[in-house]
């Protein structure tokens, strides 16, 4: 991070990036407040490069503390949906605005589960690094255990933006029946049916895990939900490594209980090296990746600059997480002038 007087801070607003964003959305933030990204992203670290901002664009884990000492501090806004990397509740205690890019990055997510399940049922994985150790004929051998998505039956956890997206995809494109669970079990579209959460896991071909990670979510995919799985179903995570129990899920992909599963969240990450699952050849692994393209990046990146510049001008962002505290936020926006 650049070094800059306070009294530069002090003459335009100042915007701290966890960590960077596409130029053209920190351009437009320019235009208005002076933009740093955080050199050192420790929790004492944060503490400090926020201790004169007015807003801060989160792609790194917030420590609860910050918002003690964040005087200034307007807003933090994440640098896409899902906002366990902030302590939301320490931020509403303070009067501080949380806001998210909202369904930004759905279509991203949405085509890599879709890809994933190809892979896992057709082997491309496998067959591509059996063919470069083995040879042709060892490769073309695993052809007989491919399967086809058309017509199967889809089970998605969490039916918000990005597991509707998932759904039309699936639906329309593939033919499958989707099904799928929300802690309302409110529909959200006509050819989507909803279940519980053990019908979901009992009828499944393929499971997608995309619902927040939350009090009510950590560990909701428990031993005994993998259990009723069928053997030849797969399971994809897309939404946070704490949803699922991992030892639970280890355990069942190396006795072959399940088919395969395809993860791009971990309990830990970055993924230790230590981990169990890079042993498994019916998992397929990914560095929480799969919302992130040129196209949503720059889509996130555009919904982040303007949120930041709404809460500059002194309005609510428009995708305000905590609305709850609607009231105390602008009463502190009030006393920021």
């Amino acid at each position: 991070m650049k070094l800059f007087g306070d009294n530069t801070l002090q003459k335009q607003p100042y915007v701290l990036l966890t960590d960077a964003i596409v130029p053209s959305a920190a351009a437009i933030i320019t235009t208005r407040a002076h933009v740093e990204i955080a050199a050192d992203k420790s929790e004492q670290g944060l503490i400090d490069a926020a201790r004169l901002a007015d807003v801060i664009v989160v792609r790194s884990p917030l420590p609860p503390a910050l918002f003690e000492h964040a005087t200034r501090l307007r807003g933090v806004v994440r640098h896409g949906a899902g906002v366990d990397m902030i302590p939301v509740e320490a931020a509403s205690r303070h009067g501080v605005a949380v806001a998210n890019v909202a369904g930004g990055n759905a279509a991203s997510v949405a085509e890599y589960a879709i890809g994933q399940m190809l892979n896992l049922s057709h082997k491309f994985t496998h067959i591509d690094r059996t063919l470069r150790q083995e040879g042709w004929f060892a490769a073309r051998a695993l052809s007989d255990h491919k399967v086809e998505i058309e017509g199967q039956t889809l089970g998605i956890v969490g039916i918000g933006q990005i597991g509707q997206n998932l759904a039309k995809k699936a639906h329309h494109g593939f033919n499958m029946d989707v099904i799928a669970y929300r802690p309302s079990g409110v529909p959200a579209d006509e050819f989507i049916e909803m279940v519980d959460l053990p019908t979901l896991f009992e009828r499944s071909d393929f499971i997608v895990l995309a619902c927040p990670l939350n009090e009510h979510t950590q560990g909701l995919v428990s031993a005994d939900l993998l259990a009723r799985m069928k053997p030849t179903a797969c399971l994809i995570n897309v939404s946070r490594g704490g949803v699922i129990d991992e030892p639970a899920l280890i355990d069942v992909l190396a006795k072959g209980h399940i088919r395969g599963a395809a993860l791009d969240v971990f309990t830990t990450s970055p993924l230790p090296e230590s981990s169990p699952l890079l042993q498994l050849d019916n998992v397929l692994l990914t560095s929480h990746i799969a919302g992130m393209t040129q196209h949503s990046m720059q889509r996130v990146g555009e919904g982040v600059a303007r949120q930041v510049l709404q809460m500059l001008d002194g309005h609510l962002p428009e995708y305000l997480w905590n609305a709850e505290c609607r009231d105390e936020i602008r009463a502190r926006f009030a006393r920021l002038g």
